[in-house]
């Protein structure tokens, strides 16, 4: 396993689709915008991007985007209940063509949430090779859970997903931002992910998980030619 808890795979060189993304999700931010900016390279990319123009706040979903967001100017608010924000802009590790995203190999998808629920609209910014036939093609669902009795709590979400694993960082488990453990688990062929969003949130221990179903309004997919690949919201049944 790699250190964020997903199997080692040779990435080729995103470097050109990572910076079309950002570039065309830029274009959504007018000063004196308030937004929020989750993680991720996309997301970093797009974050030195917006730095320079000035008169953007915003709220951020990991200690290095903070870090990064302030290197570069950008004013830092908190959700205090007072804000809506206008836009949230996030990455993802994989999408499907209905906008169901998994979220969270960077260990931040319980704040990621928490900014994309605070935002009018959610548009994702990532690089096609994101783009799955279904979730879990390449990349396993973190579950965050509380860091007592986390055993326990696997034990529960073993029931839906029988191979979840503790996320470990040099040996030791990961902690995220607010000091809890992921398990990363596998999803079946043919698991249903609309069922699993909302199952899992009645598990006791469970706190957060990275399926990002019926958030988005559109994902920004750069390609490797420089051009940029939009997936819309289909329209709902």
């Amino acid at each position: 396993m790699s250190p964020a808890g997903y199997p080692a795979r040779v990435q080729p060189d995103d470097s050109t689709a990572r910076a079309a993304a950002a570039a065309a999700a830029a274009e959504l931010v007018a000063p004196g915008m308030t937004i929020g900016l989750g993680s991720g390279r996309a997301v970093w990319e797009l974050t030195r991007l917006l730095g320079p123009r000035g008169g953007v706040r915003a709220a951020v979903a990991s200690d290095r985007t903070a870090r990064l967001a302030q290197e570069v100017g950008i004013e830092l608010i908190e959700l205090d209940g007072s804000v809506e924000l206008d836009l949230a802009l996030d990455g993802a590790d994989e999408v499907d063509r209905e906008l169901r995203l998994i979220k969270g190999g960077g260990g931040a998808l319980l704040r990621e949430k928490i900014v994309v629920s605070a935002a009018r609209r959610f548009v994702v910014v990532a690089e096609t090779p994101k783009l799955v036939e279904r979730l879990g093609q390449h990349f396993r669902l973190p579950v965050e859970v509380a860091r007592f009795a986390w055993r326990d709590t696997r034990r529960r979400v073993e029931r839906l997903l029988p191979d979840a694993e503790l996320r470990e960082a040099s040996g030791s488990p990961y902690v995220t931002d607010e000091g809890h453990y992921i398990l990363d688990c596998s999803l079946p062929t043919g698991a249903d992910p609309d069922a699993l969003d909302d199952e899992l949130k009645h598990f006791p221990g469970v706190l957060e998980h990275g399926l990002f179903i019926g958030l988005a309004e559109r994902a920004l997919l750069g390609r490797p030619d420089g051009g940029v690949e939009t997936v819309i919201t289909p329209p709902r049944r």
